[in-house]
């Protein structure tokens, strides 16, 4: 048993809990399996992945900022309407004001600001609870796309859709694929094998041993097989698909927020004010600024996310947004955040959102309505997170529990120590 337990601890990081942080990881995998065989392999089709990554690179965009409100203890209920509201004001500024589309972007963005600094007054320095005030904003918004569209349509220029709809270009000789996304592949497995090889080094100045190099071998080994595999299938689709713009913005995001939250004083912030707000403002942390800051970036990313919608459907409507925040929130709670706030990962989310953005298209691919596919969904939601805490309480194997875990400190609690102190550590926890 200790041997399979070293096992796991060199496979998948220096603790047995980072090792089980993979749970969701292998579930999204599963899940993948499973579609793949019940479609006759229509699911990791070219054609499919790319239409899967353009149909909710926005959600997933929508829940790197989710993840940080709630991280930080808040909800916010009107990103789909501020999305919408953005949407219909840069569409209409690109037609009837004449703003070039990249001014207008810009302008979108800056909607999103305004939008969140108003919000995030409310929240931060009048003390209105973040439900209520994001409450009013989602009627507000909504009421607001409504007036200013009248209910229509607005078209928006080429230019502007290729943000939502657009592809890496095609370049240099020719292949049989997207060179472009092949040269992006191997950008990624450059950057696996050098981010093991600084781990193993990082280990070794801080006098702990690093795992076998076998383990490390196989651990690239997995990783770069997993990233030529999806490689291969962007850049074999039909000529003029590969990568989609939308699916290069939402990298560059996750890279920089998990730095942003992972590697700086600001980000770290956030996950202590979320575990426990007095305490983190008698440690000298800006407790006002930390709120104002996580509503205004989630409305700019939802006027992005908007924006990157309507460039996708070549026209904004009076539908956009609808129940989007719901897809951001339940994205953000499969992937491991904690209701209480203090726990979570930019890149949990963004597996919680695949695999609520794969269930639906494999539901879709078999057949099954839009009716009974929200159905499903809504009982796999709860039946998972009912089932994982159930699990965490009996003790047993938590994916929640897990991904939690590995935000604690690595410093062992006394089997001593009461039950209330064990959770008072975890809720005043930062990550590392």
């Amino acid at each position: 048993m200790s041997r399979i337990k070293d096992l796991q601890k060199n496979l998948f990081g220096g603790t047995t809990s980072n090792a089980r942080q993979f749970g969701m990881i292998f579930t999204l995998v599963a899940i993948v399996v499973l579609f793949q065989i019940l479609t006759d392999g229509l699911t990791l089709r070219s054609d499919n992945l790319i239409a899967l990554f353009n149909q909710n690179s926005y959600i997933l965009i929508l829940a790197i900022g989710m993840l940080m409100v709630i991280v930080a203890g808040h909800i916010d209920l009107s990103v789909g309407s501020i999305a919408a509201f953005t949407g219909i004001l840069v569409a209409k500024s690109m037609a009837e004001w004449s703003l070039p589309w990249p001014v207008a972007i810009l302008f979108g963005l800056a909607i999103g600001a305004i939008i969140g600094a108003w919000q995030g007054f409310w929240v931060a320095y009048i003390g209105v609870p973040a439900f209520i005030v994001t409450l009013a904003g989602m009627l507000l918004f909504r009421g607001g796309n409504q007036f200013i569209g009248n209910a229509n349509t607005i078209a928006v220029p080429e230019g502007f859709r290729v943000i939502g709809s657009g592809f890496l270009p095609e370049v240099g000789p020719d292949t049989g694929y997207n060179n472009l996304t092949l040269l992006l592949g191997l950008a990624a497995c450059v950057a696996v094998v050098w981010r093991e090889f600084q781990a193993r080094k990082t280990r070794r100045e801080m006098d702990a041993d690093p795992a076998p190099m076998w383990i490390s071998v196989l651990r690239m080994a997995v990783m770069v097989g997993v990233i030529v595999f999806a490689s291969l299938r962007f850049a074999s689709g039909r000529v003029g698909t590969s990568f989609p713009v939308s699916g290069i913005i939402l990298v560059a995001l996750v890279l920089a927020y998990s730095f942003y939250t992972r590697n700086t004083a600001a980000g770290r912030h956030i996950y202590a004010v979320g575990g426990n707000s007095r305490a983190a403002e008698l440690s000298g942390v800006k407790l006002k600024r930390v709120n104002f800051f996580v509503m205004m970036n989630m409305a700019v990313l939802a006027s992005l996310a908007g924006m990157i919608f309507v460039a996708r459907s070549a026209a904004s409507g009076p539908q956009d947004g609808n129940g989007w925040e719901l897809d951001a929130i339940a994205a953000v709670f499969i992937g491991g955040a904690a209701v209480s706030g203090g726990i979570g990962t930019i890149s949990g989310s963004i597996v919680g959102g695949l695999v609520m953005a794969v269930l639906n298209n494999g539901l879709q691919l078999l057949g099954v309505g839009t009716d009974r596919v929200q159905i499903i969904k809504g009982l796999v939601l709860l039946l998972a997170v009912a089932l994982d805490v159930y699990n965490k309480k009996q003790g047993k194997f938590s994916i929640i529990g897990s991904l939690t875990r590995s935000f604690r400190r690595d410093t062992p609690t006394p089997p001593t120590a009461p039950p209330d102190a064990e959770r008072e550590t975890a809720r005043t926890a930062v990550p590392s």
